[in-house]
Order: structure tokens, then C-alpha cells, then sequence
């Protein structure tokens, strides 16, 4: 599966990083054609589902998710959420780590593996770099909402 490592750091901290990393509805916003559905009520905890719709027109593809496992930051702990994909076209698992930075902030860890069904895997490079620059992106732009 390819891997995609994220590393940020923002003046944020890691409660106020928490509540903009985890707040599934406006992932979609910073995703090009996306936008996320709620399955499951809030608040956000293990069972939670959620599904990232991405397309145009009549030509989508639903990205379902599960958290399951939950663990928000508490003061001088790390934050911790990991999410299943449980879609017939994208399948593996994210998880978003988020630690307090020496000298006040916050350090965010965004880690992937996902498998494109269909897509052979001497692509998984160009899938990397393409979930590498779609996720940092959203990343950097979700810290920075205001």
C-alpha cells in the first residue's frame, strides 16, 4: 500500500489543533469535488462514520470511514485518532497524531496507507506523491482556518 507521511507544525495548541484536524465536514471543503457526509450523529467516537464523496456529476466515488480509535489530547498528552476505510474503491486506514511542540504549539503527524482498487501497484509512487500534496494541503489549510 502507499504510504504518505505528513509532518506540520503550528502555533496552535494541540486541543485547538485537535478540534480543526478532527472536524470531518470541513475535510471535504479542502479536498477539489469533495464534500463529507455524517453517518453517525456527533460527537465524534469510536464508531463514528463518515464518508468522503468525491466526483463530478454523475461520476463519483464514496471514500467511507470509521474511527475507531479516539483519543483526544489532554494537557501534556498526545492526541491520537485512527481511521478505517471501508470503501469498495479506496481502502486502508489514516491516523492523525497530534503532540505539544517544545516552546508552546502544537506538532501534527498525518499518517496513510491506501490501496486504490484497480490501480496496479507500480502507481502506488504517483499515489503517494498525489495523497502526499491532496492531504498536506487540506492539512495546512485546516490549521489555518480561522
Amino acid at each position: 500500500m502507499p504510504a504518505v507521511r505528513i509532518i506540520r507544525r503550528t502555533v496552535l495548541p494541540p486541543a485547538g489543533a485537535w478540534r480543526r484536524l478532527t472536524d470531518w465536514e470541513r475535510h471535504g471543503a479542502q479536498v477539489p469535488c469533495t464534500r463529507t457526509i455524517l453517518v453517525t450523529p456527533p460527537p465524534t467516537r469510536v464508531g463514528t462514520v463518515f464518508t468522503a464523496r468525491t466526483g463530478v456529476g454523475s461520476v463519483t466515488f464514496d471514500d467511507p470511514m470509521e474511527v475507531t480509535l479516539w483519543r483526544p489530547p489532554v494537557a501534556g498528552g498526545a492526541g491520537l485518532v485512527r481511521l478505517e476505510k471501508r470503501g469498495r474503491t479506496v481502502t486502508g486506514w489514516a491516523e492523525i497524531e497530534i503532540r505539544g511542540a517544545p516552546g508552546g504549539g502544537s506538532e501534527v503527524h498525518w499518517r496513510e496507507e491506501l490501496r486504490v482498487r484497480g490501480l496496479p501497484r507500480f502507481l502506488d509512487p504517483v499515489v503517494a506523491a498525489a495523497g502526499r500534496a491532496l492531504f498536506g494541503r487540506a492539512v495546512d489549510r485546516l490549521l489555518a482556518a480561522k
